[in-house]
């Protein structure tokens, strides 16, 4: 099963959960969609969401919760469905 990458769209803070008190946004295991939010990057006060990109099931995350990340870098790998791979 091919692997996907999903990386950040700009240098920022990167947040799994939408806010402290929520839940992350996706686990490892889970099916994804390609227009859903895995997480979001924070640069300057305004927050940037990250679609999964391709249908599939969540490996795992690349990065730590409020890591700092640079444009580019992987925060989650999923395991494509062949189907939409």
């Amino acid at each position: 099963m091919p692997r996907h990458e999903v990386v950040s769209p700009i240098p920022g803070v990167f947040y799994r959960r939408p806010d402290p008190d929520s839940p992350e946004y996706v686990k490892a295991g889970q099916k994804v969609g390609p227009d859903d939010t895995v997480g979001l990057v924070e640069v300057m006060k305004t927050f940037y969401p990250v679609e999964a990109g391709v249908a599939g099931t969540v490996v795992e995350y690349a990065e730590d919760a409020e890591a700092v990340v640079d444009a580019g870098q992987a925060l989650l790998v999923v395991d494509v469905d062949e189907a939409s791979g």
